[in-house]
């Protein structure tokens, strides 16, 4: 019997007759971060009904081609499992039949691991929402998903996508070492947050966090805010004052922006890494510390050091054990646990009654494209709650650019027109594109058909364009 500590693996049964098909399929599921899923391979219809798996509450990935054709999937998926098509055939026409026919949704082939693990917890979300497009009725309660809006994930971290999920792991693992970390990703996706879970993980609690940002501080100024300065070691310079190596000494200093940093200042930081001592700016006293170092960038290491402007020892030093961060648009299944959790911490900090976002808004904030990272999102949310109240968020409050493009009347199935966007607020095309997809999808509770009905273009236009789009998260 399951209970909330180990709760019962949901099967999915691959049924396909290609056995290479099967064991990649099965690999992916068991290598995924979602260890509730436990895979279970058959190699024809016949195969999948004597197996003694409970095929009412399974997700059942069926090849076209070895079911028989599209004709088949009512019979094999019954009333209450949630059947996954897929198929390596070249037209797009296939996707629409098989849906029409029942099955929940489909899946060209060759199947990536990101579309797998996304397409098997759709069909586990709906199996607790609204039925499926044959009107199935709900089957018995699946191991609960927490609630998106709990706290924290991981240390500080909100997000289960296996993006994230292997981030995690790779602060695990690398916590307990010594060893320099160096951290790559665009602005906004959480080094520092990522460098205090490292630090934190680490050893036991009290010890010191210091984190400074390279591109923040005059390059005049960097030295002595790194290393510290005596009384009258320059203008201004009026007391003995500690640096931050100095004060992070038994923990971590995290060096943000590091290539950022002046490149005759890099010198001396390489030759403290390496003695693990230093001067205070003007003094003469050597002084030394134990303490690890964390640092990051936002621009391609590499590339900084091939045009000179970072120098090869001091990254090669420092690039020892790396942790390259994903962007939100990489991560998508994240954005609106996300958003909700800001919500209601925001919410509670300024007194307001949030407690959600509506259809209409929820579906804008998982389109976008989100350029600025976990950081735009965070200030969205914020200034959201600053200056509107209300039980949910609703699309009139978010910013011209999230709520200008148009988006689906859940109520009658036609789609609204779009809002004025003043010039700089106005998105790329493709992007554009992609929010409408996705807004008209999420309206119809995952249901592509209708939502390309409502859009007026094809079903297998939308599996097409959504196909397109996960290739290119994966490349």
């Amino acid at each position: 019997m399951a209970n909330d500590n180990h709760p019962e693996p949901i099967d999915v049964v691959i049924v396909d007759s290609d056995a290479v098909q099967r064991r990649v399929l099965a690999g992916l599921i068991a290598d995924s971060a979602l260890s509730r899923y436990q895979p279970f391979s058959c190699a024809s219809p016949e195969e999948a009904a004597t197996s003694g798996r409970d095929m009412s509450r399974a997700i059942i990935l069926a090849d076209i081609d070895t079911i028989g054709g599209p004709a088949n999937i009512a019979e094999i998926a019954g009333t209450t499992s949630r059947l996954i098509a897929t198929s390596s055939a070249g037209s797009l026409n296939v996707a629409l039949a098989a849906v029409k026919a029942g099955a929940f949704d489909f899946l060209p082939k060759p199947i990536g691991a990101k579309a797998l693990i996304q397409g098997l917890e759709a069909a586990v979300s709906s199996w607790n929402g609204a039925p499926g497009p044959t009107a199935r009725p709900q089957p018995p309660p699946l191991p609960a998903v927490r609630s998106s809006a709990e706290p924290a994930d991981f240390a500080g971290f909100v997000g289960r996508s296996p993006a994230m999920q292997a981030v995690y792991e790779q602060i695990r693992r690398m916590a307990p070492s010594s060893a320099p970390v160096f951290i790559t990703g665009e602005s906004g996706t959480g080094k520092e947050v990522t460098a205090e879970a490292i630090h934190a993980h680490a050893g036991p609690e009290g010890r010191p966090f210091v984190a400074l940002n390279c591109s923040a501080i005059p390059k005049e100024l960097m030295e002595s805010e790194i290393f510290g300065h005596v009384r009258g070691a320059f203008t201004g310079a009026s007391e003995n004052r500690a640096g931050a190596a100095e004060m992070a000494d038994g923990g971590t200093l995290f060096l943000d922006e590091l290539a950022e940093m002046d490149l005759g200042l890099q010198a001396k930081l390489l030759r403290f890494i390496q003695t693990g001592s230093f001067r205070r700016v003007g003094g003469n006293e050597l002084k030394r510390v134990d303490l690890r170092i964390v640092s990051a960038t936002n621009r391609d290491p590499f590339a900084e050091v091939e045009a000179g402007r970072f120098r090869a020892d001091l990254f090669y030093r420092l690039h020892v054990l790396p942790i390259a961060l994903p962007a939100l648009r990489e991560r998508p299944e994240d954005i609106l646990p996300l958003a909700e959790a800001f919500l209601t911490r925001y919410a509670e900090e300024e007194g307001r009654g949030f407690h959600g976002f509506d259809p209409e808004a929820a579906a804008l904030i998982r389109a976008s494209s989100w350029p600025g990272n976990v950081r735009q999102l965070q200030n969205v949310v914020r200034r959201i709650v600053v200056l509107h109240d209300g039980s949910a968020v609703t699309s009139d409050m978010l910013p011209p650019g999230l709520s200008g493009p148009p988006s689906p009347a859940t109520a009658t199935g036609e789609i609204s027109k779009p809002r004025a966007s003043a010039p700089d607020t106005i998105l790329p095309f493709r992007d554009q594109e992609r929010m409408i997809i996705e807004a008209a999808v999420a309206a119809f509770d995952g249901n592509i058909p209708r939502a390309a009905a409502a859009l007026e273009i094809s079903a297998s236009t939308i599996y097409r364009k959504r196909q397109a789009w996960l290739d290119r998260l994966s490349a």
